[in-house]
């Protein structure tokens, strides 16, 4: 995810002005603090991390959402090392998405497509798992799962490679929220259809700009207007960086309105308004290519640019939280409900 500002009244640094930001327009808050050791790799979604202090919620009490599968889902990612868009570990990464999708009895499409880019034509993928509904109308959750594969050094303002950046929480928390919500939704079916939209390439591939980023959403919004399906969409609702252990949630300003009011007040029904805070910032992501085409969409993203480990290597397994991964997970089913009762 790239961003812009922070309209904060706390101190931030804005580095999508600057020549600060990494691999595009995202900015840095505090240094990053020293890793601490990655807990060991759970390779099956069944298989329980290891217990923590913050570990994940009851599901009984979160809707019925799994932290711990969510966060198995990140480990199982993280596995598979750098994912950037065209790179082998994507291709594993695309195959283990749609593998958990079909054994939810999920109705997959998948979109192949060739992105111009500054190193080439990459390919790309999009995944949707499609739930139908009962009337016409389409609700939309999204997240991007590729990871960034440079960044930008404060420094000096020179892009340079990151080779070793596995986006546990950029790019990880939000895909393995997105697969657990599948697994409860796919079995469902209420008044409108829903969609959980796996986006590739939101990570510029050399340094984000309006066209190096956010290839898969720009894509899909596109081929939806072509076909007239983008009129359908009630709401987009998009998670990113949602999995942080210290992780809060500020009003994404450029999101509509009455969706960002939905999801606080949803929050705040469900006692997390300690995580989702009242403060705003603004930050550029997949759903701006909705918004530009006139579809209602919020951002639900972690206050990245100060949970020191944005855009670097330390964005590790060690730093997601299975209980936030709860919390968020469940404001995301319960949001989806309410839509589907309007």
């Amino acid at each position: 995810m790239i961003s812009l500002s922070r309209i904060i009244p706390r101190l931030a640094v804005v580095l999508c002005i600057l020549p600060v930001g990494l691999a595009g327009c995202k900015a840095s808050g505090k240094e990053a603090a020293p890793a601490a050791s990655q807990p060991p790799f759970m390779s099956a979604v069944a298989s329980a991390p290891p217990q923590t202090p913050d570990d994940a919620l009851p599901p009984e009490k979160t809707g019925g959402f799994d932290g711990r599968r969510a966060f198995a889902h990140v480990a199982k990612q993280v596995s598979f090392g750098p994912r950037p868009s065209g790179s082998p570990a994507i291709a594993k990464l695309q195959e283990y998405i749609q593998s958990e999708l079909s054994s939810y009895g999920c109705k997959l499409e998948a979109d192949d497509f060739h992105a111009d880019t500054p190193i080439g034509r990459l390919p790309m993928k999009n995944i949707v798992a499609k739930i139908p509904g009962e009337k016409p109308g389409v609700i939309v959750l999204a997240t991007h799962y590729d990871t960034a594969r440079s960044a930008r050094d404060p420094r000096t303002g020179e892009v340079h490679p990151m080779p070793t950046f596995v986006g546990a929480d950029d790019g990880g928390s939000s895909t393995g929220v997105m697969l657990e919500l599948a697994r409860l939704l796919c079995a469902k079916r209420g008044p409108y259809t829903v969609w959980i939209t796996f986006f590739d390439g939101e990570e510029a591939v050399h340094d984000w700009s309006d066209v190096d980023s956010r290839y898969g959403s720009r894509q899909m919004a596109a081929r939806l207007s072509t076909s007239g399906d983008l009129k359908k969409i009630k709401a987009f609702l998009l998670a990113d960086i949602v999995g942080g252990r210290k992780a809060q949630f500020l009003r994404e300003s450029s999101s509509t309105p009455a969706l960002v009011d939905l999801i606080w007040d949803t929050s705040a029904k469900l006692g997390y308004s300690a995580i989702f805070l009242n403060d705003s910032s603004s930050a550029e992501d997949d759903h701006d290519s909705f918004l530009k085409r006139g579809v209602p969409s919020v951002d639900v993203i972690g206050d990245f640019l100060n949970n020191g480990y944005w855009h670097t290597p330390q964005d590790a397994l060690d730093k997601i939280s299975p209980k936030v991964l709860a919390i968020t997970g469940h404001v995301f089913l319960e949001s989806v409900k309410q839509l589907q009762a309007k």
